[in-house]
């Protein structure tokens, strides 16, 4: 099958799931597709359905009885039957779904919005189950069967522990968001600053260049903050409202009031559990469950300490919901209001730079670190990228590090390949470089470094002379600045 022309990327993706689609053999067999909202999921599934003619089932949140009806129709539909089915329960139906594939080809079968029908019918997948089981194999037909939704947590229980679908699926996909590259190119963006800016704000959500704006991109630099403003903050665009309907379509999120406050703590600065108390009022104790649930959810990351293990960070995972919590909420009731962007959006130029902007830089500094990077940048083969914290017990302090790369190197050894520094709005200078060097002979006393560890300097503005003359020959010191993050090594 033919990945369709207008499909951005996916190869992956497309390359499993025709895979799956084609698998040969008698039997029916499963597969399950997940991720976050808006990453083009259904629109991936429907071309395989169209591309092998097979049938395609899109859930909506209803009663049992209704879902049983509209299933029945869409089924009759494809079958090219006159007269709908009128299936009682769900074991009919899916009796029904298995035998579909009764030309003798495989044949692929999609329910997308699955969490929907299951939250219906609790025992739908205890059903599909026994569909599947090798004991009712002799009346099913190759059906390849794709399970899809976007509720993270139910999806990642659908086949763990005791459910009952676990060990069932020959496929287990999850869509991810495009990362900082492929999003600059989707969004046919050549300017690196302004791609970033960009990215800081929508993140790599197809969905947001096309369904929310339009195709209403930055036409370059000059162009960003105008584009902001009528394409983010204006009350009548998609965009405007996006983030609280995120949370909102979330199943698991019942008291969106204290999710947007732990959102808005964390957007904030506030990374520790204890910080995020602090904000909030409460005791740390209490936000166990909360952020365990914006966790599950794919709402907010939970990252180790490069050094410490009893230290960790929380991260939004969705940049927009940063934008929204850091720049909108604070004045939403201005922005309801035409005409009141451009004011807002001024005002909030250094907030915008400090808790948007900043961290994400640091963030895709990570990720080029971690992605990208040539073996021969990093001195080894890298493992895990993260941030973390140092003690300086001379100076009675402690310094963060944005960029800790760890891995092995070329003699197989473990290490720590590389610590570096991100400023967006700084030019980087001797006086950065020498900090670097510091941490690492702190990190060299603790036994965590070593002289081969190498100092990286991420810039979105650019390195003095005096820096870059110490760079030249030296392969220990790495210049990264924002056309080498988009297309360098």
């Amino acid at each position: 099958m033919d990945k369709p022309a207008e499909m951005f990327d996916r190869f992956f993706e497309w390359s499993e799931l025709t895979r799956f689609a084609t698998l040969p053999g008698p039997r029916a067999t499963l597969g399950v597709v997940s991720g976050r909202r808006r990453q083009g999921k259904t629109f991936l599934l429907d071309a395989v359905a169209r591309a092998s003619g097979g049938f395609m089932f899109t859930a909506t949140e209803t009663t049992e009885a209704d879902a049983l009806r509209q299933f029945g129709e869409a089924l009759a539909r494809y079958r090219g039957q006159p007269t709908p089915f009128r299936f009682a329960h769900w074991d009919e139906a899916v009796a029904e779904l298995m035998r579909i594939a009764d030309a003798g080809g495989p044949t692929v079968a999609v329910i997308d919005e699955f969490p929907f029908l299951a939250k219906a019918s609790p025992s739908l997948p205890s059903i599909i189950q026994r569909a599947l089981d090798p004991a009712a194999q002799h009346t099913n037909t190759p059906v390849r069967l794709l399970l899809c939704g976007s509720a993270l947590s139910f999806m990642g229980r659908l086949l763990s522990g005791n459910a009952p679908l676990r060990g069932r699926a020959g496929l287990e996909l999850v869509v991810p968001t495009l990362d900082f590259r492929l999003a600059a190119e989707f969004w046919e963006i050549d300017d690196p600053r302004t791609a970033l800016l960009t990215n800081a704000v929508v993140g790599g959500t197809p969905a947001y260049r096309r369904e929310f704006t339009q195709g209403d991109t930055p036409a370059g630099p000059d162009d960003f903050d105008a584009w902001v403003v009528r394409a983010v903050l204006n009350p009548a665009r998609p965009l405007f409202r996006e983030a609280r309907y995120l949370l909102a379509e979330e199943p698991e999120l019942h008291d969106t009031a204290l999710y947007h406050s732990v959102l808005a703590a964390i957007a904030a600065g506030n990374a520790a559990r204890g910080g995020i108390a602090d904000y909030l009022g409460r005791k740390s104790t209490d936000l166990a469950h909360p952020l365990s649930v914006l966790q599950d959810v794919g709402m907010i990351t939970h990252e180790a300490d490069a050094f410490r293990r009893n230290r960790s960070a929380y991260r939004i995972a969705e940049p927009l919901v940063t934008f929204y919590h850091a720049v909108m909420r604070p004045a939403w009731g201005d922005l309801e209001r035409p005409g009141r962007a451009p004011g807002v959006w001024r005002r909030t130029q250094s907030t915008f730079r400090s808790k948007v902007v900043g961290p994400h830089f640091e963030q895709v500094c990570r990720e080029w670190a971690r992605w990208h990077a040539a073996p021969d940048t990093q001195g080894g083969h890298v493992t895990r990228v993260a941030g973390g914290t140092v003690n300086d017990p001379a100076a009675r302090t402690s310094h963060e590090v944005d960029v800790a790369v760890h891995g092995e190197s070329q003699e197989g050894r473990q290490m720590l390949l590389a610590i570096g520094e991100a400023k967006w709005s700084e030019v980087m200078g001797a006086g950065h470089l020498e900090r670097l060097r510091h941490i690492r002979s702190l990190l060299i006393r603790s036994g965590t470094a070593t002289e081969a560890t190498r100092l990286y300097c991420f810039s979105g503005t650019g390195f003095t002379d005096e820096l870059n003359h110490l760079a030249k020959n030296d392969p220990m010191i790495q210049l990264i600045g924002l056309p080498r993050l988009y297309h360098g090594e």
